[in-house]
């Protein structure tokens, strides 16, 4: 039974997030870079210190790069909607486009 949704529109919505993401991470990665710098100031108190370090956590956890978030959940949620697409969909899909989908007459 063939899908009904379309597997070519959901991986070109993919890549475009992927975009997106890609585009924001060297800020956030700058961002995370200042933190870790703050962390350094003297006589920081440790409250302050536990902000810095939530910071830096949750830009781990979005984007990658920490010991505990490797690629980032939002890497991750890219990875899973592309894995979850049914094996050979997106080409069938672009040939048919190519080729064209109509109906033969008999």
């Amino acid at each position: 039974m063939p899908i009904r949704w379309s597997a070519l529109k959901v991986k070109e919505a993919t890549g475009m997030m992927e975009e997106f993401v890609n585009q924001v991470a060297e800020p956030l990665e700058s961002a995370k870079l200042v933190a870790e710098e703050a962390r350094k100031i003297a006589s920081l108190p440790q409250y302050v210190d536990q902000d810095f370090i939530r910071f830096i956590g949750e830009i781990e956890r979005a984007i990658g790069g920490g010991r505990f978030e490797e690629i980032g959940r939002l890497r991750a949620c890219i990875a899973s909607i592309r894995k979850d697409l049914p094996e050979g969909s997106v080409e069938l899909e672009q040939d048919r486009l190519k080729h064209g989908a109509t109906a033969v007459l008999m």
